[in-house]
């Protein structure tokens, strides 16, 4: 048996992984999704001031209450920086962490600066003055939603949840930087491309057999690699295929970067 800790990106809460959660239990796994504060059902306690080093600091609770050893924790999007900011805290409780479609912050990283080029980071700011009071971002309209990550498979009845449920972003999360002492590049990780969103293992492996260090620095120990013919939402998309996923990359499955296995 297996224990994921589930973390959705931006603007998504637990309710984001009801099918997984219920496939990977149904399957004989515990599934623990975790709703950020301010976000989903916690929506009423955004504040000016919630930032990242909040959603870290939900993160470690969330490991600390449920005494967790070896958690296989799973951060999608912009989840991804919480569950790192954690996983340096209480690497002892993590057995790996998976990045959900979405890249490696590294010590000092925001989401502004390394995850948005100049346009987008204006569009974004523009947003949260007009319309989120100047510190919340809201969900964008859905003629430019899929700008932010391919829709790719997810059906109207996804879309409309995802669209009746997505919370405002608190913005402090992705301005401010990403703390790490340097304990998290000690734990096996996974990393899960969602093709439809425009990465496939075939390119990353190429940047590492060339020696790119955004790629070489960024795989640790005992790195394996996976993909799904989605969009950036797999776990509304294809949350049954996503679950096999989480399920081979918890006991060590996977692609090896430089191996055909």
């Amino acid at each position: 048996m297996a224990d994921f800790i589930l973390v959705a990106g931006g603007w998504l809460g637990g309710w984001a992984w009801r099918d997984v959660a219920g496939e990977l239990a149904r399957r004989g796994h515990r599934a623990r999704p975790v709703t950020l504060t301010g976000l989903g059902e916690r929506r009423h306690l955004a504040r000016r001031d919630t930032g990242l080093s909040t959603h870290v600091d939900d993160i470690v609770h969330v490991l600390d209450h449920e005494e967790a050893t070896g958690a296989i924790v799973v951060g999608h999007s912009y989840g991804i920086f919480p569950v790192v900011g954690a996983a340096d805290r209480r690497p002892e409780r993590i057995g790996r962490i998976v990045y959900l479609d979405t890249g490696v912050p590294q010590d000092g990283d925001t989401v502004k600066d390394g995850f948005m080029d100049e346009a987008r980071r204006a569009a974004v700011e523009e947003m949260v003055a007009a319309d989120g009071d100047g510190w919340r971002f809201p969900l964008p309209p859905e003629d430019q939603l899929g700008e932010w990550g391919s829709l790719s498979g997810m059906d109207e009845e996804a879309l409309a949840r995802m669209r009746r449920l997505a919370a405002p972003h608190p913005y402090a999360c992705f301005t401010e930087p990403i703390s790490l002492g340097g304990a998290v590049w000690s734990l096996p990780s996974s990393a899960v491309f969602c093709t439809h969103n425009g990465v496939s293992i075939a390119m990353v492996e190429a940047l590492y057999e060339a020696g790119d260090p955004r790629v070489s620095g960024a795989v640790g120990t005992d790195a394996t690699f996976f993909e799904l013919a989605t969009g950036h939402y797999p776990m509304l998309s294809v949350p049954l295929a996503l679950a096999d996923v989480l399920i081979d990359a918890a006991s060590g499955g996977g692609r090896r970067l430089g191996t055909q296995t």
